[in-house]
């Protein structure tokens, strides 16, 4: 369902729409979509987004599948908060804000998921254990990983957990920005992007 900001049934809003605080992570555009696409959502899923930053991932799900449910979990006060009105913002109504450390909070949800995205969290092992915990048959989690030893835990975690289907992407993005009076490409930095489904 459109916003007035974004008034697009597509997903992939700039980067610059939404409001962010120094430090914050913010998930980019294009890697952005890659995510989205590996979530296979359906009109009503249920999402859990732990670590969710910013809030783009709720705020792209929420226009996409007015009739899903998002349940965004952040530790920060204060980044949770940036979240709620990055949905204000966009007149996204879907959205859930919950305030805490996973995996302990994960058991304070009052809907389980049928897809989770893991932006964050030091614990990925523990938070994937625990969420799979939740998930039904054919749930779908899927995580990012900016470094060699995230994507190393994750993919053990996979195995452990005897997920099904995986599937592992790496970004490699350029965009073109204007630095004096040429123009020239700039990478976004790379993110591997894991996911895999419970099937049994």
């Amino acid at each position: 369902m459109p916003s007035e900001i974004w008034p697009y049934i597509t997903p992939g809003i700039p980067d610059e729409l939404f409001e962010h605080l120094p430090g914050i992570p913010l998930s980019q555009r294009e890697v952005r979509l890659l995510l989205i696409a590996q979530l296979r959502l359906q009109p009503d899923s249920v999402l859990w987004d732990i670590g969710a930053g910013t809030g783009t991932i709720p705020v792209e799900v929420g226009l996409l599948c007015p009739g899903g449910q998002i349940i965004a979990v952040e530790r920060d006060e204060e980044v949770a908060n940036l979240i709620r009105r990055n949905c204000d913002r966009f007149q996204v109504k879907n959205v859930e804000v919950i305030e805490g450390s996973a995996p302990e909070c994960l058991q304070e949800l009052k809907v389980s998921p049928h897809r989770v995205c893991i932006e964050g969290g030091r614990p990925i092992q523990e938070i994937l254990q625990a969420v799979w915990d939740y998930l039904p048959a054919t749930g779908r989690v899927v995580a990012t990983a900016a470094n060699l030893e995230s994507l190393y835990a994750i993919s053990q975690s996979f195995a452990q957990l005897r997920a099904r289907n995986i599937e592992v992407v790496q970004s490699a993005v350029n965009r073109l920005e204007m630095r004096g009076f040429s123009q020239t490409f700039a990478a976004v930095d790379p993110i591997f992007i894991l996911s895999g489904e419970k099937l049994d």
